[in-house]
């Protein structure tokens, strides 16, 4: 029995959630918490309340007891990037590129 949880469109560059991801990945759900409440990332925030909302489904849809929770996978996948352009000198204008990703976490009961 698994739970998932996903977040999609987050203004975030997919590489830069994938370190914090690769922090919490295979670690218990309230270790993964405590991870999460330390990391100097903005990623970490935005990957509390998601991790929170896969123990919620769990629970609540699966019956699943949150203390034997682990989380399985984590992975982050690129989402559509907005393309923008700042004016720079001579008339060129150089392109950014606003990256966004598509978060997933699943999270297992240990046997």
């Amino acid at each position: 029995m698994e739970a998932k949880a996903i977040v999609k469109y987050v203004r975030m560059s997919s590489r830069k959630v994938g370190v914090v991801l690769n922090l919490i990945r295979g670690k218990n759900v309230n270790e993964a918490f405590a991870i999460l409440q330390y990391t100097p990332k903005d990623a970490a925030a935005v990957l509390n309340k998601l991790l929170k909302s896969a123990v919620a489904n769990a629970e609540n849809n699966l019956n699943l007891d949150a203390a034997n929770l682990y989380v399985a996978e984590a992975y982050a996948c690129q989402g559509p990037t907005l393309k923008r352009f700042r004016p720079h000198a001579q008339g060129r204008a150089f392109s950014i590129k606003k990256r966004t990703s598509h978060i997933t976490i699943v999270v297992k009961e240990r046997a």
